[in-house]
């Protein structure tokens, strides 16, 4: 018996965002929006889902994540300066007595 790992296709977000349209600006149901594309229809009930939590800004898109990751790991480098500063500072002032 051999052993076949399921691959899952991923589409794009300009993809996810036309077949979404399908169904919030042509008055396609979900369903037959679905059966036009080739995908399944809980898939389109989650795009359209994460599209509006993202225009709502109820949830972070791709740029702000990326910038959020970012902005994070400068605080921490930051954090780590400021402890460093603050030990060489005590060290000096205990050598100034």
């Amino acid at each position: 018996m051999t052993s076949t790992k399921r691959k899952n296709k991923t589409y794009t977000k300009q993809f996810k965002e036309e077949t979404v349209a399908l169904v919030t600006e042509q008055g396609y149901t979900v369903i037959d929006a679905a059966e036009a594309v080739g995908v399944r229809a809980n898939q389109i009930y989650n795009w359209k889902q994460r599209i509006e939590d993202e225009s709502s800004g109820a949830r972070l898109t791709g740029e702000d994540r990326e910038e959020l990751l970012r902005l994070r790991k400068e605080v921490k480098k930051l954090r780590i300066e400021k402890e460093i500063l603050k030990k060489a500072s005590a060290y000096f002032a205990k050598e100034m007595k």
